[in-house]
């Protein structure tokens, strides 16, 4: 049971993190019909950007909370990752949305390697160590342990995700999104702006992504210029699971995939020895992916999106 209990609680925490990234592929997706498979990489610069802002905090006021400091970082982290994904709209992606859909698609794998080449420039090839700025003395719940720095990273998910909700739901910009994601033509008859629209998404989807950066490099105390590949991978992999195009689908399917692959890390490699739990945790995720897909090729909340043929 403790162990089943701890597997749940890395699960969210790692489900969380996939979550907010995979928000970003579903609403980029669902107002532009496009998968920006460079997202990932915001995720990175949004890693990245936290260890400097950190590194400069913890010498001009090491006295601060680790709270601050991880929120100072966050606050830092978001316009940086906004201004890298909006440029990437208006540079790479604005010029392509009549064109054959195999060519954004190239443009978005040419971005990526652009950004982890800048980011490989600046910071080095080697893997960054994170600031530990959190208390590392853990929390027992039922026999299982929960760092403050998981504890803290479970509560930044929840509220970016209720924010999302709510702007979404209850904001002009949110009615304006869900206007275009059903039907551009009729949206733009309708004044909505579409092009401010699209570039207000990249930007909301910059910053859960630099939020997701942060939490990543303090779960794992490291960052890399290339960190930013495999959980971009498992996070559009959430998204399609969840309903590529539904945000709760993104939510859902991101927690589920994190669950998954520590559950199948924690019991099926023990039963292993440890070989498949170390060194093949992925494969647990994509298995189920695959049987979900080929019973329910929309993912398990559908698809929102309105055909535009």
């Amino acid at each position: 049971m403790d162990t089943f209990i701890q597997q749940i609680i890395n699960g969210l925490v790692l489900g969380s993190m996939y979550a907010l990234v995979a928000l970003g592929y579903t609403m980029v997706y669902g107002v532009l019909n496009l998968i920006n498979f460079a997202h990932g990489d915001v995720l990175m610069v949004g890693a990245m950007v936290a260890v400097s802002i950190l590194k400069i905090v913890q010498s001009v006021a090491p006295g601060l909370p680790g709270v601050l400091k991880l929120i100072i970082a966050i606050i830092g982290a978001i316009p940086v990752c906004i201004l890298v994904n909006v440029l990437i709209e208006r540079i790479a992606y604005r010029r392509l949305r009549n064109a054959p859909r195999l060519a954004p698609l190239i443009t978005a794998i040419g971005v990526s390697i652009l950004l982890q080449t800048f980011a490989m420039m600046i910071w080095g090839r080697s893997p960054v160590p994170f600031p530990t700025v959190m208390p590392t003395e853990p929390f027992t719940i039922g026999g299982a342990l929960i760092s403050p720095t998981q504890i803290m990273l479970l509560v930044l998910a929840t509220l970016s995700m209720f924010g999302l909700v709510l702007l979404v739901e209850k904001t002009r910009m949110g009615r304006a999104m869900r206007a275009t994601a059903e039907n551009p033509r009729v949206a733009g008859l309708m004044g909505v702006d579409s092009n401010a629209v699209i570039v207000m998404t990249f930007a909301i989807g910059a910053a859960l992504a630099a939020v997701a950066g942060v939490m990543w490099g303090a779960n794992y105390s490291s960052a890399q210029f290339a960190m930013g590949f495999v959980p971009g991978l498992k996070a559009f992999s959430a998204a399609v699971l969840g309903g590529i195009g539904n945000i709760y689908g993104a939510m859902v399917g991101g927690i589920l995939l994190g669950i998954i692959e520590s559950l199948g890390a924690g019991y099926i490699g023990d039963l292993t020895g440890g070989f498949l739990g170390s060194h093949y945790q992925d494969i647990f995720a994509f298995v189920v992916l695959i049987i979900v897909l080929t019973l329910r090729p929309s993912g398990i909340m559908g698809e929102r999106v309105a055909d535009r043929a």
